[in-house]
């Protein structure tokens, strides 16, 4: 693969030298131009030889509210005179709940102040290697153990035991159906469908990818999973690729998560010297080979299609549909992507029953899930809830409370791509026959403090009764309390969609600076307000025509932040608007 060998030479030479691609086309039979265009669309990659000293400090949402701005400016300012440091914005590097997180040569620095990450700084120039942080040291937040995990010890198969004895596709089809497990990454698509499209698919040679990308600013839950149970992850894998015909597997992981990486593939090589994975599995006669592939970078990887354009080590660029990836997916072979808690959850109900995890939700909704919550609260990390658990649970029972002694502002309930949701929010900005769709008491706990304004905390966190709300739900939630800027917060949002557009479709690649531009010029107080009435309705005008015409999701969120402050903070606009 073009993007693994180029992994090696970047981490030999700190670079990607000319005379090393030149080699590797040759070594490879493809042409230069062919290494180029990958290794110039990710950014992980260095066609230049970098600083001695390389800062990339997170830009986004978590590390945004805790100063990551100033940061940046403070350090760049401190080291303007040195060639031998480059202090630059990242994405989100996946640390929310420890924010603001930085690396510095590859290596994570988190909860570090300024005058700390300047003195890692200087460590670094002195050729001193500081000592950085690690995942594994935060401890493992809320429940223990996890409901997730059905080993009490260390992991035996047990399912894919179950499973091969038994020999019964329809079985485990219909217990994932009866569980209601669905893609844990955003859509919610049932898991049964999904697999089963797989299984009726006709190939000579099936896929079954874990996607593991886990870019979007505000989520971690995927990291947690990786790093502390790689096994559950493993095994609904091999259970999907007996289900399903498949036997070949690829867990995507972005190169950010070293520690996640390393312990996928030691589950592996357990897996395979347990006679579980690979060839002739239990002596069953069957085989599913999987293996880890380092993600060489950027946002638009997280989704389906372009995770797979880079796996065959083209940019990832979103492809247009149809065909689906369930008939003419990786190498145009029918394929399977889900998300990692997706597959971490089978095991469980293979052996505890589907029953089992779908009462495990409340107020009637189905099974469990992780979230990611940071931002303005006083426990951050990733929570195993029920269905059906309450923001306001979640915020203050799990997360222990909006911090600083503030009261909750807003909520982005699925990082940026939903926008901002406020505290008390107009009831008609609800959609028409929304009650009808709630259950009673549901209804009543939005309503009970205002029945004009639907009290936040009062959400249920299930995918379908949000979805009744016209609420985007995710697997990110961030908390802003009330001394949050919210017209700095949106501009900090819709910055980062357009720093992560692939750039293929014209609609994302035009539309999201748009849109960045106007945000800016709000925030510099460059809209007089006789003009702001027509522009904000151009620019609700090109959101939709973005939401229409876009080729993936990332278009179709770009201008949420952005039409979400606009909807719901007027205040907060208006004291930004140029005076008359």
């Amino acid at each position: 693969m073009i993007t693994q060998a180029l992994h090696k030479i970047q981490a030999e030479h700190g670079y990607l030298p000319r005379a090393e691609l030149t080699s590797l086309a040759q070594q490879l039979q493809v042409p230069l131009y062919r290494l180029q265009e990958v290794a110039s669309f990710f950014p992980h990659y260095h066609l230049q030889p970098p600083a001695k000293v390389e800062v990339q400090i997170c830009h986004d949402m978590s590390c945004h509210l805790r100063g990551s701005a100033s940061m940046q400016a403070e350090l760049a300012q401190a080291f303007s005179k040195s060639d031998q440091v480059n202090v630059q914005f990242v994405s989100c590097l996946g640390r929310c709940d420890r924010a603001p997180a930085a690396c510095v040569n590859e290596q994570l620095f988190v909860e570090q102040s300024t005058v700390q990450l300047q003195q890692t700084i200087q460590e670094c120039l002195s050729d001193v290697l500081p000592l950085p942080n690690a995942d594994s040291e935060r401890p493992r937040q809320g429940s223990h153990p996890w409901r997730i995990e059905p080993y009490p010890g260390e992991p035996t198969y047990a399912a894919v035991r179950q499973y091969l004895e038994q020999a019964d596709p329809a079985a485990l089809i219909e217990a994932l159906k009866i569980a209601d497990l669905r893609g844990m990454g955003g859509a919610g698509v049932p898991a049964f469908q999904k697999w089963t499209d797989l299984r009726q698919a006709n190939g000579d040679q099936k896929y079954i990818i874990c996607n593991g990308d886990e870019s979007e600013p505000g989520t971690f839950k995927d990291r947690e999973l990786l790093l502390r149970t790689p096994h559950l992850v493993l095994e609904g894998m091999i259970l999907a690729g007996l289900l399903t015909g498949a036997t070949r597997g690829y867990v995507y992981i972005r190169h950010e998560y070293p520690e996640q990486i390393a312990a996928m593939e030691r589950a592996i090589q357990q897996a395979e010297q347990m006679k579980v994975c690979g060839r002739q599995i239990l002596n069953s006669g069957r085989e599913f080979f999987v293996e880890v592939f380092v993600s060489p970078g950027g946002y638009i990887c997280g989704e389906q299609s372009a995770l797979l354009e880079a796996i065959e080590d083209r940019r990832a660029q979103p492809r247009n549909k149809p065909p689906q990836l369930e008939t003419n997916g990786l190498f145009d072979k029918p394929t399977l992507v889900s998300n990692v808690e997706t597959f971490a959850w089978v095991p469980a109900i293979v052996l505890k029953g589907a029953a089992w995890y779908r009462d495990l939700g409340r107020h009637g909704c189905k099974g469990a899930r992780f979230f990611s919550i940071s931002g303005d609260v006083n426990r951050p990390g990733a929570y195993e809830v029920p269905g059906g658990t309450t923001l306001g649970e979640l915020i203050s029972d799990y997360a222990g409370g909006v911090s600083g002694n503030q009261k909750l502002k807003a909520v982005a309930l699925s990082g940026p791509s939903g926008g901002f949701v406020p505290a008390q929010f107009p009831v008609r900005a609800l959609p028409p026959g929304w009650k009808d769709k709630l259950p009673p008491t549901s209804v009543d706990a939005l309503l009970t403090q205002d029945p004009t304004r639907p009290d936040v905390l009062a959400i249920e966190l299930d995918l379908q009764r949000c979805r009744d709300l016209g609420i985007m739900l995710g697997a990110g939630i961030v908390v802003y309390g009330d001394r949050a800027d919210m017209v700095s917060e949106t501009l900090n949002c819709v910055e980062f969609f357009r720093n992560e557009t692939c750039g293929k479709c014209v609609p994302c690649r035009i539309g999201s600076q748009k849109i960045v531009e106007f945000a800016e010029a709000l925030r510099k107080r460059q809209i007089p307000g006789l003009r702001f009435v027509e522009q904000a309705s151009l620019v609700n005008e090109l959101v939709k025509t973005m939401e229409l015409t876009s080729i993936c999701g990332l278009g179709m969120v770009a201008g949420k932040p952005l039409t979400s402050l606009l909807q719901f903070f007027p205040g907060e606009v208006q004291r930004y608007l140029a005076p008359v």
